[in-house]
């Protein structure tokens, strides 16, 4: 598979948000190719999610410069969003643990075939946008008629590695070149880490790149991006640089 011309290249120099409370990262680079798995690392509180924000077309920048898939920021903002997806963001995107998997999906074929593809979306048959999910569960090794209620298993009942592969999923049944995940190792162990991992290359090689935030970063990543956030800011701040 050619994954030049499904992922999207990322390239960012010098990026930084600032708020009303001071700066939640900067001086961020990234360089990624297309596919690549690129793991942002950093402590909680370092900027890291607002990273993924900002290089999704969710946050606006407020310093440096950045390009994805061949596209400004913040200038095409929009159509950043279009080309990008999110996984496993708290408060943002997240399974609903009320929701069954099976009705995630049902849900998530739904909104893409209303909100993907232009009107035209509307009248593709039914099966194509299920063939999607499909093929999204089978990237991810999701088998829904293997877990304890089958589809009907509810989304809080998943242990952390099964949430990880139905947020994936559904982040993968829109088509993305880009998918933004957090938290990717929070809370496992040392071997389920490793299976994470290997899950999020095993993504990042059918097509789209993977920024992927973490505690940890693995020794195959393609690309480690670290944040510092407020630290650095307070850093700067204390030697009369910021």
């Amino acid at each position: 598979m050619d994954r030049t011309s499904l992922g999207a290249a990322v390239a960012a120099r010098g990026l930084g948000v600032a708020g009303p409370r001071g700066w939640t990262f900067r001086a961020v680079d990234v360089a990624a190719a297309p596919g690549d798995l690129v793991a942002v690392e950093g402590p909680s509180g370092s900027g890291r999610t607002c990273l993924l924000l900002t290089l999704t077309g969710r946050m606006r920048p407020t310093a440096g410069t950045a390009e994805v898939g061949g596209l400004p920021l913040p200038r095409r903002m929009a159509a950043v969003r279009r080309i990008t997806a999110l996984a496993q963001i708290a408060g943002v995107c997240e399974p609903e643990g009320a929701l069954s998997v099976g009705e995630h999906l049902r849900e998530r074929v739904l909104l893409c075939r209303r909100f993907t593809g232009g009107p035209r979306a509307l009248f593709r048959p039914p099966a194509e946008a299920a063939e999607r999910a499909e093929a999204a569960l089978a990237t991810v090794g999701l088998d829904p008629d293997a877990l304890p209620a089958g589809p009907r298993t509810l989304a809080r009942d998943l242990g952390r590695p099964e949430s990880l592969r139905l947020s994936l999923a559904l982040a993968l049944i829109g088509g993305p070149r880009l998918i933004a995940v957090d938290d990717a190792d929070l809370k496992l162990g040392p071997a389920d880490r490793a299976d994470a991992w290997a899950l999020l290359r095993s993504v990042a090689a059918s097509g789209p790149t993977v920024l992927a935030v973490c505690g940890e970063a693995p020794e195959d990543a393609d690309a480690v991006v670290t944040t510092h956030g407020k630290e650095t800011a307070d850093a700067f701040a204390a030697a009369g640089r910021a």
